[in-house]
């Protein structure tokens, strides 16, 4: 009777704790759906197992040049990109994730259909980043970073890469590019 109930028992704690599935597509401080903040390079092609895992070798590996890892769906969509923190280092872990695809939504809801309005209402912002064809945008209770393309903005902040941006001056319509989460 007793090999029973602790049979049992073992069971109904084996189910229960089966019941916790992860998101696929959900943002977190420390995780983007499947990966972690210590998932190792050699791990992504078991992670993704449906889709398609492209490693691009941009350079040399004496020149720090880190080889960034695409993914995509087996229909063609890309999903992200990764960045290792080590070139050529299958034992690495993945340094940033640029994520491109809408449905990757942080625990906040923002996705790459967010706007700034959206970014402003969910997050205090730190830092606006002028560069050559986006605006930059830090958060502080996050790791993760936003990119809006110039064209979202009025026609004089557009081509001048030494002004200040102020977050008063982004429409609250402005789209998100792409956002970035950095370990």
């Amino acid at each position: 009777m007793k090999k029973i109930m602790f049979t049992l028992l073992v069971i109904s704690i084996i189910m229960t704790s089966c019941d916790k599935e992860v998101n696929p597509f959900l943002i977190s401080k420390q995780s983007v759906g499947l990966l972690t903040d210590s998932t190792q390079v050699k791990d992504i092609k078991t992670i993704f197992a449906s889709d398609s895992v492209v490693t691009k070798i941009a350079g040399d590996e004496f020149l720090g040049n880190v080889n960034d890892i695409e993914i995509y769906e087996k229909g063609g969509k890309h999903l992200m990109s990764l960045s290792p923190k080590q070139a050529f280092d299958s034992t690495a872990t993945i340094g940033t994730v640029k994520i491109t695809d809408s449905r990757y939504k942080t625990d906040k809801g923002l996705s790459t259909l967010s706007t700034f309005g959206d970014i402003k209402t969910n997050y205090k912002i730190s830092s606006i980043e002028n560069t050559l064809r986006n605006v930059v945008v830090f958060v502080n209770e996050s790791n993760m970073y936003f990119t809006i393309a110039k064209q979202e903005l009025p026609a004089n902040l557009r081509f001048d890469m030494t002004k200040d941006i102020e977050a008063i001056q982004i429409p609250d319509a402005a789209k998100i590019k792409f956002f970035m989460i950095g370990w």
